[in-house]
């Protein structure tokens, strides 16, 4: 089991229950992050808004949304993302929008 941790200045890094450090995924800007539930995806928020997936390895995969979200979380298979006009969203892993909850 893994573990995802975010350092002071927004520093995302992947460790391992023990906590020994796997890898580095970001180095700075983070405010929140969250791992699938087979660990090998990372959701992370950015400060500025945006909300992106990354591989385990740190390698980005895609931008989820580019602006306004507040933190984004897992839902099984979907995306919840809460924006900073207090709504949640729900989206897809490939980034497209499903509904407003």
């Amino acid at each position: 089991m893994n573990i995802v941790q975010i350092k002071s200045g927004g520093k995302v890094e992947l460790r391992k229950d023990s906590g020994s450090l796997i890898c580095t995924i970001l180095d700075s800007g983070a405010v929140f992050a969250d791992l699938n539930s087979d660990q090998t995806l990372v959701l992370i928020t950015r400060s500025n808004g945006k909300v992106e997936l990354r591989k385990s390895n740190g390698s980005l995969v895609r931008t989820i949304v580019d602006r306004g979200a507040v933190q984004a979380r897992f839902s099984g298979k979907d995306i919840l993302v809460t924006t900073d006009k207090g709504k949640t969203e729900l989206r897809k892993e490939n980034g497209s929008f499903i509904r407003t909850i």
